[in-house]
């Protein structure tokens, strides 16, 4: 399994004014209307996982994808939020069964690791270095680039964050009805 996040930064509007446009608002009018959120959520969470950056309005989905680039699960949080408080509740929503009773691990001789460190520089490669792990390092970025196949889900054009969110649900069913399990 597979976490990673990326920030989204739908309808971007950074456009020159053009001539004869409006001239700025006096001081009391500059700021606008006081934000209307009466009612916040019991757990502090921004209620539609928008935040507000230089760039504008931004939501950052944390994804878990498995091994074939499809996505697992994923938590949407406004863009200035950090990545790290995210990772544990991702990690308790994936939950895998196994077939059996899972691989085995081979373990790296213990006199294999010491004539590499022996060796220094020269020594091949690390002791810790797993070919098959260091292939599958992208793996959430490529599901993160089929997720932005579809407009809707790259540009944000939905408000409310229950309706983005069955927007990702429905990106992500068609990602796993082209790669389904075998």
């Amino acid at each position: 399994m597979v976490t990673g996040v990326c920030p989204w930064r739908g309808r971007q509007r950074h456009q020159p004014a053009a001539a004869g446009a409006r001239r700025a608002l006096p001081a009391e009018l500059a700021g606008g209307a006081p934000p209307n959120d009466e009612n916040p959520r019991a757990d502090g969470t921004n209620r539609e996982a928008l935040g507000r950056s230089r760039g504008g309005l931004s939501t950052k989905i944390h994804l878990a994808a498995d091994r074939r680039c499809r996505p697992v699960t994923r938590i949407l949080s406004p863009g200035q939020h950090g990545d790290c408080p995210r990772f544990i509740p991702l990690m308790g929503q994936v939950r895998i069964l196994r077939r059996g009773k899972g691989r085995p691990v081979i373990p790296v001789k213990e006199d294999q690791k010491d004539h590499r460190r022996a060796r220094g520089r020269r020594g091949g490669r690390p002791p810790a270095f797993d070919a098959g792990h260091y292939r599958q390092r992208n793996t959430v970025e490529r599901c993160f680039s089929k997720l932005r196949q579809f407009r809707a889900v790259a540009a944000r054009y939905d408000k409310r964050e229950l309706i983005y969110q069955g927007t990702l649900d429905v990106a992500s069913i068609r990602i796993w009805l082209r790669d389904p399990v075998s």
